[in-house]
């Protein structure tokens, strides 16, 4: 049973550990000096959140906060560089990945799939800044009714086992599909 146990951990390792044994590189990319800290930023839409902009008002401030819904309340996309080129991060510096199993703006990652790869979402019109294309950015609905953010007509997603800036499931199959960072035009990295 411990033997059994022992394998079955290993396999594990592996599932978690996207791209750790792949060949596409060291597993991880720290940000590059142009690239500010990611405290300097809003966040929103990380994996362990759903997105939105911190509140005028918040971290200190003895302002009243606003309740204005504003457009300002989307998620953040972003463009910095990695190794496989300048491709597309949240605000936070989660790497944003698309999934080839899916020709159009519909969803298909549920389950399983999208607690491994959860999708980058939204509370209001998703937003683009430094080198993402407003015109690129769009939402989906999900099955639950939650917004999804779309590029260049793909839905997007994060790996869920990634630290900020880290890139680890470039060129990854898994759950009928293969998983790639995405370019600033919208397509996938080669």
């Amino acid at each position: 049973m411990l033997q059994r146990l022992a394998a079955l951990g290993g396999v594990l390792v592996l599932v978690t550990a996207c791209g750790t044994s792949s060949s596409t590189g060291s597993g991880g990319y720290g940000p590059p000096s142009s690239v500010p800290s990611p405290a300097a930023e809003d966040t929103g839409g990380s994996p362990s959140a759903t997105a939105s902009e911190p509140e005028p008002g918040a971290g200190g401030s003895t302002e009243a906060p606003s309740r204005d819904p504003s457009p300002r309340t989307g998620t953040r996309i972003r463009v910095a560089d990695s190794e496989f080129g300048p491709m597309l991060f949240d605000a936070s510096g989660q790497a944003i990945y698309l999934f080839d199993k899916e020709e159009g703006p519909r969803a298909e990652c549920y389950g399983a799939c999208a607690a491994d790869w959860p999708p980058v979402q939204t509370e209001g019109e998703p937003r683009g800044v430094r080198g993402a294309r407003q015109g690129l950015l769009g939402t989906t609905e999900r099955r639950d009714g939650s917004l999804q953010v779309t590029y260049g007509g793909h839905p997007l997603y994060f790996y869920a086992h990634e630290d900020p800036w880290q890139v680890l499931c470039h060129d990854f199959v898994e759950y009928g599909g293969t998983w790639f960072v995405v370019q600033p035009d919208g397509d996938a990295a080669p």
